[in-house]
């Protein structure tokens, strides 16, 4: 197993090598699952409002998003011209999470980030999100 440090400077936590993510599609959604994380690494989801992912795991997700946009049921639900709904990755450095609102959901009713394991982000709004991910990405010199 192949061990690699993520998170903040001071706060740094493990991951594993072997984290993976998962993808179902239906009714013009994906749902992004990501099962047998820790709490503290686990994505955060703010329903209907944001998603925030560990800095350490926006190469992976980047390509998550990538293989999204090459399924039938993406180019069934585009929508050309859509509008863009994601906003400018922020870090923030206490927890070593990129935030990025836009529309994501999880199903908590609650407000705040919260982790949650799986969450939704409906078809047309993939591509808005991977190209803010991808400037994120650029900007702070790491690759997809």
């Amino acid at each position: 197993m192949t061990l690699e440090i993520t998170g903040g400077h001071e706060f740094d936590a493990l991951a594993t090598e072997s984290a993976r993510w998962t993808r179902h599609y239906a009714g013009g959604e994906v749902t992004f699952g990501c099962p047998g994380r820790p709490p503290e690494r686990t994505p955060r989801v703010w329903g209907g409002r944001g998603l925030g992912l560990p800095e350490a795991e926006l190469p992976r997700f980047a390509r998550q998003l990538a293989r999204a946009m090459k399924h039938p049921a993406y180019w069934e639900a585009r929508v050309p011209g859509a509008v863009q709904r994601w906003s400018r990755g922020r870090y923030d450095d206490e927890d070593g999470f990129v935030y990025f609102l836009g529309p994501c959901t999880h199903g908590d009713p609650w407000p705040g980030y919260r982790p949650a394991h799986a969450f939704t982000i409906a078809l047309p709004d993939v591509r808005g999100l991977r190209i803010r991910l991808a400037a994120y990405l650029a900007a702070a010199g790491q690759t997809t």
